[in-house]
């Protein structure tokens, strides 16, 4: 039994192994987004078989070399790997799927990429009520019954009351003598943090574009649900009107019209100041475009909202730019010309998935 745990955990270390050779193809590609859980996720290695006996006999003549070709068909059937339109009875390439925990996933991003822990900023965490239970009161249900409390009573009582007898030990706790545990309020800091997902889901970012964000997008909750018990993600999707939306509809949604990047930002802003309040959380906006906006003074009001309003208040605003036949990619250039001193500021351009990457490194690579 202990030989069988002991092979098992080895395999585990083999296919661990694999997923960390593997893991910045995974990093350019939405592969694992649909096999994701609440902590776990699911990973198909097809390479990689359990190794196991198969009893019976060779068939007769079996490596013998006959007549024809190397990869021909024999006797009429198909080829390893060939469809057919009936039934076959060949074997087929079996997958392996093996669950990872998310902890474990971020962990090998932060390896691959060599992102720090992030320190979360001030004081906004939140009390969680922990404490363990060692106090002690008179009255409780029987699963917190103390009993070794409760059989001290009960010896004492006997012995001041005379009636203990050496020759024959014997103690009958009464009502009185019962004690239970009680749990010791303790609160302990629980740090919460919010994730903002903002995407201009204009005419111009198309499926492509909108694929780059989906996978960075998972990869970056991914590292910051292991830096944080609790994590609230919003997704904002913008053109010339922003609004809040579920997940699907986030990266499904496409629309047409201008691009008025404001419009997301004062959304964000609202519910930075009515519902996540910097003293209680760690705020994270993400922004994606393809770095048109509708005109220069709406840039302008982009750049006065993030320096005076949303850049105090959050750990690190963060602006992706994804390349598209269509944008002009002016926006990143406006917001590093005019906030190139401020270091809660991060920018990155995405060309294609194999940029991905190092635009995580870039956004997550500060420790804020």
């Amino acid at each position: 039994m202990f030989r069988i745990e002991s092979d098992r955990a080895r395999f585990r270390d083999i296919v661990r192994g694999r997923i960390r050779q593997d893991l910045r193809r995974y990093l350019s590609t939405g592969e694992l987004i649909g096999r994701a859980g609440e902590k776990a996720v699911s990973i198909p290695l097809p390479q990689i078989e359990l190794p196991r006996f198969v009893f019976g006999e060779n068939p007769k003549g079996a490596g013998e070399k006959g007549d024809g070709d190397k990869g021909d068909p024999s006797d009429g059937e198909a080829s390893e790997g060939e469809g057919g339109s009936g039934a076959g009875d060949q074997e087929g390439r079996h997958i392996l799927e093996v669950e990872v925990d998310i902890e474990e996933l971020a962990e090998m991003l932060g390896d691959e990429l060599s992102l720090p822990n992030i320190e979360p900023r001030g004081k906004k965490e939140l009390a969680n009520d922990g404490g363990r239970y060692n106090g002690v009161r008179r009255a409780g249900p029987d699963s917190l019954r103390w009993f070794r409390r409760s059989y001290k009573n009960a010896l004492r009582r006997t012995i001041a009351s005379g009636m203990w007898d050496p020759n024959a030990p014997r103690v009958v706790p009464i009502r009185d003598d019962f004690r239970y545990r009680v749990k010791r309020s303790c609160p302990e800091p629980d740090s919460s943090a919010v994730v903002f997902h903002m995407m201009d889901v204009s005419g111009s970012m198309g499926r492509e574009q909108k694929e780059i964000v989906r996978i960075k997008a998972f990869w970056i909750d991914t590292w910051l649900r292991s830096q944080y018990k609790n994590l609230d993600v919003v997704y904002v999707v913008h053109d010339a009107v922003a609004k809040i939306v579920d997940q699907h509809t986030f990266f499904h949604l496409r629309e047409s019209g201008g691009t008025k990047i404001s419009s997301a930002y004062e959304l964000c802003l609202r519910q930075i100041t009515e519902r996540y309040r910097p003293e209680d959380w760690n705020i994270y906006p993400f922004h994606y475009s393809d770095g048109d906006n509708w005109s220069a003074r709406d840039t302008e009001l982009c750049v006065s909202m993030l320096r005076d309003e949303i850049l105090p208040r959050v750990n690190q605003f963060c602006y992706g730019q994804v390349k598209s036949a269509h944008g002009s990619g002016q926006f990143k250039k406006d917001l590093d010309n005019a906030l190139s001193d401020v270091e809660t500021l991060v920018t990155a351009s995405v060309n294609d998935r194999g940029d991905i990457p190092d635009s995580i490194r870039e956004f997550l690579g500060k420790g804020r």
